[in-house]
């Protein structure tokens, strides 16, 4: 982090070389915007990464927003949960100065050379050269506020304060018998809105009149304020939800609306997912595994039982590697196991990830969440094997479940026990050596059973639990094909 600035008065401030030639009410103020879209541009310039940890946005996302910038605009990002909106916003701070300037007790981080309050006037005409300053480092330049249908103009605006205005001898129209809000705290810095259509439309018009034209009517009062502020929202598509929606001249007055998305390959959710998931050490999550959680999430988007409007969150699969991990490792300690490697009984053991995190249309609801995300794990793991794995030869295995075997999975015990019991099916102890790609017995484990469990998605096997068997009838009859 760079050094903290030593200068404490306005004298020292204009000392500094950076200030040389400037003097108080020169009018020569940068705006965030101005300041926001010069280190943008020097970033570009040199190389940097724009938004270390948004990942998938490189060729849509992030293009746009960087013209919004350097186009000096508010936006909005509009795209369902779970889409990095809130990450985005908050990495805007990362284009603004490490430090700036502001007069010492300003509530509203007035510039010490060009005050736009009548407090910071008065306390530099009264001052001087020796006016107290203090440095605002850029993470407090960031203010955000989480969109509800009950935040009033009070919260984001301010109000008229009675009794500073007593104290002060001033009007209540009086800008200084105001206590401030939300927006005005945020001078000189970023002001974010999440969920922007919840505000009531009251608070929009607020909002846009403030930043368009720069006044605002409190309790009556009209109330003149000349913010230095970047406004910025987020937002879900206004047919997700009756809550509420964006008024248009509010909608008029945002520069650009950029609308984000989930990842569009399996790869780059995994990336995603590994990148945010809670790593519990000692614990390995194999590829086919990682695979398997990540396209459960594109396989819940796609299922017609689940809202599609709500969206599956991001979340999802970061939620359910934490908690196949943690299943993992919990069984390694009962077990005695020295080594803890996620498995296709791990994955299950996280449904309570899945099903929190799917909002089910009226016939998903009928069969109930817990039947749902069971049936789009099984989705999942037949679209990973055929991705795959589609090339091996299992025709010995699965022969041997058609002539009614059955083969109960162990989950207790060490792993070698384990993979010596897998040589009780045909195949399947040579086939999880192709599927490990790794002489580790637990890896073997692992990948001995999601190659049943990716028959079993493929409809070349059924399962109960634990316990894999011949397909049921119906698949037979279509041949194991799988939709």
């Amino acid at each position: 982090m760079p050094e903290f600035p030593t200068a404490r008065t306005l004298a020292d401030l204009l000392a500094l070389p950076e200030y040389a030639g400037r003097a108080p009410f020169d009018g020569r103020s940068r705006r965030v915007q101005d300041e926001v879209r010069a280190n943008l541009s020097r970033k570009l310039q040199s190389g940097e990464t724009l938004f270390p940890g948004v990942v998938g946005y490189d060729d849509t996302v992030i293009p746009q927003l960087v013209n919004a910038l350097l186009a000096r605009q508010n936006f909005i990002l509009l795209g369902l949960r779970g889409q990095a909106k809130s990450r985005i916003l908050r990495a805007i701070t990362d284009l603004l100065d490490p430090f700036v300037p502001a007069i010492e007790g300003s509530e509203i981080n007035d510039d010490p050379l060009n005050p736009i309050g009548a407090e910071g006037r008065s306390m530099l005409e009264a001052h001087g050269h020796e006016l107290p300053i203090r440095w605002i480092p850029r993470g407090d330049r960031y203010v955000e506020k989480l969109a509800t249908p009950d935040v009033t103009v009070a919260d984001l605006i301010g109000d008229v304060d009675p009794i500073k205005a007593a104290r002060l001898g001033t009007a209540l129209g009086d800008v200084r018998s105001m206590h401030f809000g939300l927006l005005p705290r945020a001078n000189r810095g970023v002001f974010a809105v999440n969920e922007l259509a919840d505000l009531s439309p009251k608070v929009q018009v607020a909002l846009f009149n403030i930043l368009q034209e720069g006044d605002v009517q409190i309790k009556g009062y009209p109330i003149r304020l000349e913010l230095d502020v970047m406004l910025v929202f987020s937002a879900n598509p206004e047919d997700y939800t009756a809550r509420g929606k964006i008024v248009t001249p509010l909608k008029d007055r945002i520069g650009s609306e950029i609308r984000t998305h989930y990842p569009t390959d399996v790869q780059q959710g995994m990336d995603i997912t590994a990148q945010e998931a809670f790593q519990i050490e000692g614990v390995t999550v194999p590829p086919f595994i990682a695979e398997l959680i990540e396209e459960i999430a594109f396989q819940a988007r796609e299922d017609g039982r689940v809202d599609k409007l709500s969206g599956v969150s991001q979340r999802l699969p970061i939620s359910l590697m934490e908690l196949a991990a943690a299943n993992a490792e919990a069984r390694s300690l009962r077990g005695g196991d020295a080594s803890s490697v996620a498995r296709v009984s791990d994955v299950y053991a996280g449904l309570p990830a899945i099903t929190g995190k799917l909002e089910l249309e009226y016939e998903g609801e009928l069969k109930g969440a817990d039947s749902v995300a069971r049936d789009v794990i099984r989705k999942a793991a037949g679209q990973v094997y055929a991705r795959r794995y589609a090339s091996l030869d299992t025709g010995k295995l699965e022969k041997w479940f058609e002539n009614g075997n059955v083969f109960r999975f162990p989950q207790v015990g060490a792993a070698k026990n384990a993979l010596q019991s897998t040589r009780e099916v045909p195949g399947l102890y040579e086939l999880s050596a192709d599927v490990a790609g790794s002489g580790d017995d637990a890896t073997r484990v692992a990948a001995a059973e999601f190659l049943l469990e990716g028959l079993y998605g493929r409809k070349k096997l059924s399962r109960a639990e634990e316990t894999y068997a011949a397909p049921e009838p119906e698949a037979r009859r279509a041949g194991g094909k799988w939709n």
